[in-house]
């Protein structure tokens, strides 16, 4: 956009079409999940836990009750999933969320500090089940938007056409030439110092010090994801179980997790998984990624503890977080996040 405010009525009507379509892929989302029988539900942004990503940064503040009964150190969420795993072992059955929530230090063309994120949860479901779900809703919301292909970073996507599904090791094997794998004979203790080796022979820059997962992105970024959604959506599945985050490990495969991510345009719209429902796992994961956060920048977040004893009532099912503004600008070919927000920060 221009340097003019945003209110500017000259400026302001030049998003108005991007924010048309934006109307236009809620109300498709929501008629998506209310034909599958799905609930909406809406969570407390304010959380004892914002969740626990190494590398997210939360925004904090403080509760304090009237007549100073209490007073607690809360976050805003970095996502609504907490909250709503919660609610799965409540029995709320499969449900769905449209919800604003909050990430420190984010922003470029497709980051803002706060966005809107699309969250939906199925009972008695894997991940497999969730990439069905993205080719149906994608499509659902293209149509409403009236886009008939999705353009960014100089690539066409074809929302219409059947969705390519793979593996993130035969994608490193692809575009890399590297074995993944074969750089963690430990799946839970991959060694750095095999896949430093492997970016140094690509011509890919680490650092002397990056750790296995820091390789990882290094590869991924530089040789991988700008081709992921060429053509027709891609879902990057079946990530290194280290990576497993709150995953499952596959049965098929205990090396890799089951999860996946959804690209268009090489633009990461969603993050999925078949959820780990071990709370002692869980716990063992939340500890060493606080640990890595502290390492890494002097802070860690505290667990939430109610939501590990919902674990163990938990039902199996499967989750899904999906990025609603950029898909917004997929449908409505917007430039910058900010061409579809009402009012950006």
């Amino acid at each position: 956009m221009s340097g003019k405010a945003w209110w500017d009525k000259q400026a302001f009507a030049a998003r108005l079409p991007y924010l048309r379509g934006r109307m236009a892929v809620v109300e498709a989302v929501r008629a998506f999940f209310r034909e599958r029988g799905f609930f909406e539900v809406e969570t407390p942004a304010l959380q004892v836990s914002p969740g626990m990503e190494p590398h997210i940064m939360a925004l904090e503040t403080r509760l304090d009750e009237p007549f100073g009964q209490d007073s607690r150190r809360m976050y805003l969420h970095t996502s609504p999933e907490f909250a709503m795993k919660k609610l799965l072992a409540a029995g709320a059955g499969d449900i769905f969320q449209i919800a604003r929530v909050w990430r420190n230090g984010e922003r470029s063309p497709t980051h803002q500090p706060e966005f809107t994120m699309l969250e939906w949860y199925r009972t008695g479901a894997s991940y497999r089940d969730l990439m069905e779900d993205c080719e149906g809703l994608i499509r659902a919301c293209a149509r409403a938007a009236g886009a008939t292909v999705f353009r960014r970073n100089g690539m066409e996507c074809d929302p219409f056409r059947p969705f390519r599904r793979l593996t993130v090791p035969q994608a490193f094997l692809d575009y890399a030439g590297i074995d993944l794998l074969a750089t963690a004979p430990d799946p839970w203790a991959p060694d750095a110092d095999a896949l430093r080796t492997e970016a140094a022979r690509i011509g890919v820059r680490v650092g002397e010090g990056d750790s296995w997962e820091d390789c990882f992105f290094h590869i991924m970024l530089d040789r991988i994801e700008p081709h992921l959604g060429e053509g027709v959506p891609t879902i990057l599945c079946d990530y290194p179980v280290s990576m497993a985050a709150l995953s499952r490990p596959s049965s098929g495969d205990p090396r890799v997790a089951e999860r996946f991510e959804l690209y268009a345009c090489g633009v990461e719209l969603a993050n999925a998984f078949s959820e780990l429902t071990d709370p002692a796992e869980q716990r063992r994961r939340f500890e060493a990624d606080m640990d890595l956060k502290e390492r890494l920048y002097g802070l860690r977040y505290p667990i939430d503890e109610d939501f590990l004893a919902a674990l163990e009532v938990m039902p199996d099912s499967a989750g899904i977080a999906l990025g609603l503004d950029r898909l917004a600008m997929l449908c409505t070919g917007a430039k910058t996040i900010e061409d579809v927000l009402w009012i950006g920060l």
